[in-house]
């Protein structure tokens, strides 16, 4: 199920959904296939800007970590409750392990907008290059950090738990720590115009 972390469709400042997806044991390929399928769908979806994938580390997690971005909450909204989205999560609902789980959160323009930019938002080959390399490392280390973390709290292995903790410590730092600091980092080349990058 879903959660709504604002009730302001009118905002137009940005919004995110963060979709968390965990498959039954041997269904990675046919998981993959139904991603080149809803991709382009919600692609050309009104309002969208990016679509982001954190894959699940082989041995550590089977879960996949979808980001989608659009220019309003509205239009956000509009695809998750699209008829193409539902029809779609009801071809894949056999392949997860779990429901189709997502958070919906509005304003994102601590990702791609920071004080001083004199474009609002940059091209999507740019947001594409930085989300990816900003999630890249992420995706990497923070299962290493949060496992042991968890054994030592006595968690017991858990997939679904581990995956829950990594994801929201990977989107945590996403929002509030990597990307604020990142984009004001390259922020010169990711606002610079086409024929001055």
């Amino acid at each position: 199920m879903g959660t709504i972390a604002s009730t302001d469709t009118k905002t137009v400042d940005g919004a995110t959904v963060v979709i968390t997806h965990r498959l039954r044991a041997g269904k990675r390929g046919e998981y993959e296939r139904w991603l080149n399928e809803i991709a382009p769908r919600c692609q050309t979806a009104p309002g969208h800007l990016d679509w982001n994938i954190v894959r699940p580390i082989p041995g550590l997690t089977d879960t996949y970590t979808v980001i989608i971005r659009f220019d309003t909450e509205a239009n956000l909204r509009t695809w998750m409750e699209s008829p193409t989205r539902a029809r779609l999560i009801e071809k894949v609902r056999p392949l997860l392990a779990t429901d189709d789980d997502f958070f919906i959160s509005s304003g994102l323009d601590f990702w791609f907008t920071p004080a001083g930019a004199k474009a609002k938002i940059p091209v999507r080959w740019k947001q594409y290059l930085v989300t990816w390399s900003a999630i890249y490392p992420l995706a990497l280390l923070i299962p290493v950090a949060v496992s042991p973390l968890l054994h030592r709290l006595g968690v017991a292995d858990n997939r679904f738990l581990a995956t829950f903790a990594v994801t929201g410590v990977v989107v945590f730092l996403m929002v509030y720590l990597v990307m604020p600091r990142y984009t004001r980092l390259v922020q010169r080349w990711l606002f610079s115009r086409p024929d001055a990058s």
